[in-house]
């Protein structure tokens, strides 16, 4: 790898910006990772991970591109943590549309553990590189520019509520996730912020960690239980470290689960499977519930700005962060990581503008992905155009014959994993299978929920 200068810092120790630094390591000769939080001496959640608490799944496409960039990670938190390695397909059971999918052997190899587990890992190897150093309870207050603000040359900080100070550097990289301060300072600088795409879903889950037997599931490692009509409600449960549950369900517009355990349990009756509710019934509780509220899919449009300062990237959720129900973010991390490893092999000309616009076609999928989803609920607003309407019934027939069919089950989770593109799900053969397993009765998941709401379709 060439140099491409002496320093540069990366704005925030969460996943993307441990992902970011590791690609500048190889591009830089010192990489600095300024973080405001103080790490916890163990892997436990520290108050800059808001969502730290909750359910994390490591997409097999997301733990391929970890592996990739630090070799023997997968195995590493497997051995030292007690996380799970599985097949995607196989291991976990999958539930949308009121249907469970075939399950089926796949090359889909996916990582469990829990968000602290999993960033406290990355960390770990990331300072071992010589030239990696990360400094803790270190708050940034903006940039520093040259005289005519053309390009940033570093940050202002501010160490332990000591006096501001400037740290100069060749390259700044902002990993600050959805709060990111970027559209305020390049306000500062008298740049134009970009521009914001927004859907509001109001999502709201509730979670809680329970022990983990092994008869549970029938051994399966996990459940995903996607909304869906009629009352939109989601749930998750998967296997972590240290022989335990994490459980999280919730739903759209306000429809909270209760923190109690008479109230959670019932909302989990409501889901289109009991297999949740049922574990949940006679499982050990491990921790308190935790509520978390996510109010919008958000997407900020830096590959539209005409201007920008030299020097400087906005990276990860700072770019555009998902409905997380659908487990995206680290997987995206990972993918524009490997962009900026792309961009930076070209040299460092121009690498704002030849980075947003890479990204933004990275983005594009899982974006589609989650808010085309999100739009089935006809309470959440936004443009529904025809080929968008198309997608969403062709899914549904997809799942209808994918009940059935492990072969079309494994074609639509290599796309929610991120490892092919949506238009696989069109090609010739797909369609075929899902032509022809929707000539066969549906094989619908049996709940209470869904036989009541039946009934009361039927009876009106």
């Amino acid at each position: 790898m060439k140099n491409l200068g002496e320093h540069a810092i990366v704005i925030g120790a969460s996943v993307s910006g441990l992902l970011a630094a590791r690609v500048l390591s190889d591009f830089y000769t010192i990489v600095t990772v300024l973080e405001r939080d103080a790490f916890p001496a163990a892997d436990t959640p520290r108050k800059g991970v808001p969502q730290g608490r909750h359910t994390h799944g490591l997409l097999a496409r997301g733990s391929a591109v970890l592996e990739e960039f630090f070799p023997g990670y997968n195995n590493e938190v497997v051995a030292q943590s007690g996380g799970l390695i599985g097949d995607v397909a196989n291991d976990v059971i999958w539930i949308g549309r009121n249907v469970r999918l075939a399950n089926g052997a796949s090359d889909l190899s996916g990582l469990l553990a829990s968000r602290p587990v999993l960033e406290g890992h990355l960390r770990r190897r990331l300072v071992r590189l010589p030239n990696v150093r990360v400094m803790e309870s270190c708050a940034v207050q903006g940039l520093a520019t040259d005289p005519g603000r053309r390009s940033v040359t570093g940050v202002r900080t501010c160490v332990e509520g000591k006096q501001e100070e400037i740290i100069n550097a060749d390259l700044v990289v902002d990993a600050t996730g959805r709060g990111s301060s970027s559209a305020a300072w390049l306000g500062e600088l008298g740049y134009p912020p970009p521009a914001d795409e927004k859907v509001e879903i109001g999502i709201c889950y509730m979670t809680r960690t329970y022990r983990r037997r092994p008869t549970d599931l029938d051994g399966k490692q996990g459940i995903v239980v996607a909304g869906s009509a009629p009352n939109w409600r989601n749930g998750v449960m998967l296997a972590q470290e240290n022989d335990s549950w994490i459980v999280s369900t919730g739903g759209f517009l306000g429809d909270d689960a209760p923190d109690n355990d008479q109230g959670f349990l019932a909302y989990l009756a409501t889901l289109p499977t009991m297999e949740i509710h049922d574990v949940v019934a006679r499982a050990e509780p491990l921790t308190d519930y935790r509520r978390y509220r996510y109010v919008s899919n958000l997407r900020r449009r830096y590959e539209k700005l005409a201007r920008f300062p030299g020097n400087y990237l906005v990276f990860g959720d700072a770019i555009c962060s998902f409905n997380p129900v659908y487990g995206q973010g680290m997987t995206v991390a990972a993918e524009e990581a490997l962009t900026l490893q792309r961009c930076l092999r070209a040299g460092s000309n121009d690498l704002a503008r030849r980075f947003f616009r890479a990204a933004a076609k990275i983005v594009d999928i899982p974006w589609d992905i989650a808010v085309g989803n999100d739009l089935r609920h006809p309470q959440v607003k936004g443009a529904r155009p025809p080929m968008l309407r198309f997608i969403n019934w062709y899914i549904g027939k997809l799942h209808v014959a994918a009940t059935r069919d492990s072969t079309l089950s494994t074609a639509f989770l290599k796309v929610v994993n991120l490892m092919m593109p949506p238009s696989s799900l069109l090609s010739p053969a797909i369609v075929r299978r899902v032509w022809q397993g929707n000539r066969r009765p549906v094989l619908s998941v049996r709940s209470p929920a869904i036989e009541a709401a039946r009934r009361s379709s039927g009876s009106s």
